[in-house]
């Protein structure tokens, strides 16, 4: 089989199920991973390793500068929200939403898929357990994907239509973790903390952290995260 695929890839336990999903339904890989300003580099080394792991066909990552713009606690010198009830996190937009970033993201993978002759592109976005960023939700996927269809020379010319996979949009944080298993994703490749120590350890408290500790507890299976204050169980 000689599909191919463009997989957008932050080293997360979601993207690196997705890819892995990608890979089980046939597709040659090509993966996407972004250097927008973040405020560290361990998600960028997890998605590299993500890729070598899984024998990804190609691994680019594109440098940006989301912080010219800032306004979220990734990209600018505002406080990760730390130690919130799980009921809070998808409650609001946190101040960890960074301004458009998934619809820069799936810009540069259009691009990138026509180059590479594919309009199936994957994202990790899921619904159920997140933190409330508005891009992840379904009917923001269904309007890009119909936009997406109107800007492309390869659609216009009929060669092909744009897809936008969204395999993990309707399961659970646990649910997502016992798929990347049963695909052979060793999630100690993984990344989520929004905070890391400088020696690169979770932080513990920041909602991705709480999240990853949660989808493990549902999963049954033990978090091999390595925390400096573990989450509380």
């Amino acid at each position: 089989m000689n599909r191919r695929a463009v997989v957008l890839l932050s080293g997360g336990v979601d993207s690196a199920t997705t890819l892995a999903v990608a890979q089980a339904e046939g597709y040659r890989v090509y993966a996407l991973s972004f250097d927008y300003g973040q405020r560290h580099a361990a998600e960028l080394r997890a998605a590299q390793r993500v890729a070598q792991e899984l024998g990804v066909e190609e691994h680019r990552i594109v440098r940006l500068d989301l912080r010219a713009f800032g306004g979220s606690a990734l990209t600018d010198d505002l406080e990760v929200p730390k130690g919130r009830a799980i009921e809070q996190i998808a409650a609001e937009i946190p101040v960890t939403y960074v301004p458009a970033r998934n619809t820069i993201f799936l810009s540069y993978a259009l691009a990138y898929g026509e180059v590479r002759e594919t309009g199936d592109i994957f994202i990790g976005v899921n619904a159920l357990d997140y933190s409330g960023y508005p891009d992840c939700r379904p009917e923001y996927i269904r309007a890009f994907e119909q936009m997406a269809n109107l800007a492309l020379k390869a659609t216009v010319e009929g060669r092909w239509r744009v897809r936008i996979h969204t395999p993990l949009i309707s399961l659970t944080k646990g649910q997502i973790i016992r798929k990347g298993l049963e695909l052979g994703v060793d999630f100690r490749w993984t990344h989520s903390c929004y905070d890391p120590t400088p020696a690169g350890l979770a932080c513990g408290a920041c909602d991705a952290c709480l999240l990853r500790r949660k989808g493990f507890q549902e999963a049954g299976v033990p978090d091999p995260t390595l925390y400096a204050s573990p989450p509380p169980v």
